[in-house]
């Protein structure tokens, strides 16, 4: 696998939109219960895909007859693991999410390691010890005796249990179901085979926003901001990413895409300081150089 300026463009927009997501569901959190948060994302995400995906709605029979295979997709990648960083932003910070969203190497190569027989190999354990160091120089703000003041509370434990729904999803890409495999499925375009994960994704969304109002019902302020971070979320770091994060992990593999994850606290800091009006720091370069190292080191 050879690391080209397309797979890299398309490794690094999802964590760059993934970043911007975590800083804008921060934003509303007064305003909409995280649950609800997530199945208004990908219902706007379904109708703006609608039209790109006809066919396949014309003829559902085609994603329900593989329902067990894109069910999955769909819990773990849309269901689950926005649904619970939408609910660890309620006691966590956008950049302590993305920097726990930063072990994703290591979830990956576990992953790989448990289910699949795929064993890490020397360089990507290296990789992944570049990037780990790449974002404790972020977390300790360029000093290393800032790290015993980090402070975690419950949401970070949501990201960990959705950073390995994440990983899990990843894999399933890598390596589908039965009916879902190249050769096994019908013609699917891209919106096509996103629209079929998310007919099961938004039936799983709706449900746990439908438990989560029933169990403690919540006033959703709607407001300019708000609607903003709707059309953001549904179309960037919905539509734009998974399509490109499904392109990157099928060339590239979940190992190696997972390092790309470590840019996310990068570019959340970055954005964070933006909105703060505050300049980046040294260290915000000198993260991305480890990372990218990182990145480099776990590809060749």
């Amino acid at each position: 696998m050879t690391l080209t300026p397309r797979l890299a463009l398309l490794l690094t927009a999802p964590p760059l939109l993934w970043a911007g997501n975590a800083v804008a569901g921060r934003l509303v959190r007064h305003d909409i219960p995280p649950l609800l948060l997530n199945a208004l994302r990908w219902a706007l995400a379904f109708v703006l895909l609608a039209p790109l995906a006809r066919r396949l709605l014309r003829h559902p029979g085609e994603a329900l007859s593989r329902w067990r295979g894109l069910a999955g997709l769909g819990f773990l990648g849309m269901g689950c693991y926005n649904a619970l960083q939408y609910l660890a932003l309620h006691t966590s910070s956008p950049l302590n999410v993305t920097l726990i969203t930063a072990s994703m190497p290591v979830w990956m190569l576990g992953v790989g390691a448990a289910f699949h027989g795929v064993k890490p190999t020397r360089r990507q354990v290296a990789g992944a010890a570049l990037s780990l160091a790449g974002v404790a120089l972020v977390i300790a703000r360029g000093d290393p005796a800032a790290l015993r003041e980090v402070h975690f509370v419950p949401g970070d434990l949501l990201m960990l249990v959705a950073l390995f729904a994440w990983a899990v999803y990843s894999w399933m890409l890598a390596r589908p179901a039965p009916g879902l495999r190249p050769g096994e499925r019908p013609d699917w375009h891209w919106a096509e085979a996103l629209m079929a994960q998310l007919m099961f994704g938004l039936f799983f969304s709706g449900v746990s926003a439908g438990v989560e109002h029933a169990v403690a019902p919540a006033e959703v302020h709607w407001r300019p901001t708000l609607v903003a971070v709707l059309a953001y979320v549904a179309i960037g770091p919905s539509l734009i990413a998974y399509r490109c994060w499904g392109l990157g992990v099928a060339e590239a593999g979940p190992a190696v895409a997972g390092f790309f994850v470590n840019l996310t606290p990068v570019f959340a800091a970055l954005i964070s300081a933006a909105l703060l009006g505050v300049a980046p720091a040294w260290y915000h370069g000198a993260a991305f150089a480890l990372i990218a190292a990182g990145i480099v080191v776990s590809s060749r």
